[in-house]
């Protein structure tokens, strides 16, 4: 395979013989996305090959849409059982692909990979049956409703490590700034947390000419955009990590040009990875939109909503998860310090819950064509790596 290494690992070399299967099951449900808790076909394609693939249980409609197929090992003396997820959600995006397995749907696309994140670990739940080669269960997550659905909680809300109590959980995600066939984790923070911002001016309008006898929110919510800017520079220490993000501002009328509204609303995102970083962004940030707007006449509240918390692998899961990988490609392809993205991920709801590490493998690509965008496509090429990798964590964690 171009830009792959040349690997021998036997569940490698057995998945190897499954690529033009696997690339025809992902480009499938390339063709066919569907958002987070409506992936119905898609969940049912997936029940319907874990079927095929001879796993022993199939459960389904858990977190909604979501499924968990369950594979025992040759021997369950131990009863052991690790825990390996695939996200299946697409995104309401227009794609701008012309190839044959295009989207079918217009507005909505595989935009970030998940088609072959769910074909990866379809490849090992198909390994794992043929083989067997562990002592206790492998546990196969499929995910609903990770692009802002928070499906990873749905699922746990419904008793997902309950009724399958996993001692750790795994994931990954493609990356297309990795070289196809590098792995990277680290010991700590892999994504940021996630929060939305809502920040509601209330001011007094009338007329563009008379300015004076009004308040203006629009005036207001300018400050407030320049001020929040100072939240992290002068607030957060250097060796921490923040973004805070006013991305978007309704207020008026585009055919008033002479009417001064009475309300402006902002929207935006904070991302952290320290819990106290959150917390002082969120007290300043709520005082600042008050005090700003006194200083002015008006007045203004933010509605603050933490929407996913930080993904943070655990030291002795992030440092096994690479020695697999290791196992796989070589030292030199294991990147163990990767650094954080301030993107965001709900499998962090999994890894508050469970010890665990979320891992990225690398698909290479143009840098243009990066995560979320019109022209992306996932590299079917690393189809059969990422499926070794998720079943040999599986069989690594309980050796025979």
């Amino acid at each position: 395979m171009a830009g792959m290494p040349d690997l021998s690992a036997g569940a490698y070399q057995r998945l190897v013989g499954w690529h033009a299967e696997l690339t025809a099951f992902r480009r499938d449900l390339h063709a066919h996305p569907e958002l987070g808790f409506e992936e119905t076909r898609t969940a049912a394609r997936v029940a319907e090959a874990l079927r095929v693939c001879g796993v022993d249980e199939v459960h389904t409609g858990i977190g909604k849409t979501g499924v968990v197929a369950v594979v025992h090992g040759k021997r369950n003396d131990a009863k052991r059982m690790i825990g390996l997820r695939a996200d299946m959600d697409a995104l309401p995006m227009r794609e701008e692909n012309d190839f044959s397995w295009r989207s079918t749907t217009q507005g909505l696309m595989h935009g970030c990979g998940h088609d072959g994140h769910t074909t990866m670990l379809l490849g090992a739940a198909r390994h794992l049956a043929a083989t067997r080669n562990f002592n206790g269960s492998a546990v196969l997550i499929f995910q609903p409703g990770e692009e802002g659905f928070a499906g990873a909680k749905a699922m746990i809300d419904e008793g997902l490590f309950e009724r399958f109590p996993v001692e750790a959980v795994y994931a990954m995600h493609n990356w297309p700034q990795l070289p196809a066939g590098a792995i990277g984790v680290n010991a700590g923070p892999m994504m940021a947390a996630a929060d939305r911002v809502e920040i509601c001016v209330n001011g007094r309008g009338g007329h563009g000419a008379h300015p004076y006898m009004a308040i203006d929110p629009v005036l207001v919510a300018a400050h407030i955009i320049t001020a929040a800017q100072s939240l992290v520079s002068r607030n957060v220490n250097p060796l921490d990590s923040a973004v805070v993000s006013l991305c978007g501002m309704q207020a008026g009328d585009l055919g008033a040009m002479s009417v001064i509204p009475r309300q402006a609303r902002l929207i935006g995102t904070v991302r952290t990875f320290k819990r106290e970083v959150q917390d002082m962004i969120e007290e300043r940030l709520g005082r600042l939109v008050e005090s700003v707007a006194v200083g002015f006449g008006a007045t203004a509240s933010l509605n603050y909503q933490r929407v996913y918390p930080a993904t943070i692998n655990t030291p002795a899961e992030a440092a096994f998860a690479a020695e697999v990988a290791k196992s796989l490609v070589g030292a030199d392809k294991v990147l163990r310090d990767l650094p954080p993205s301030m993107g965001a991920e709900d499998f962090s709801f999994m890894l508050q819950t469970k010890p665990g590490a979320y891992l990225r493998i690398g698909q290479g690509g143009d840098a243009s064509c990066f995560l979320h965008n019109g022209r992306y496509d996932f590299n079917d090429e690393i189809l059969p790596l990422g499926a070794a990798l998720l079943a040999s964590l599986a069989e690594r964690a309980m050796p025979l």
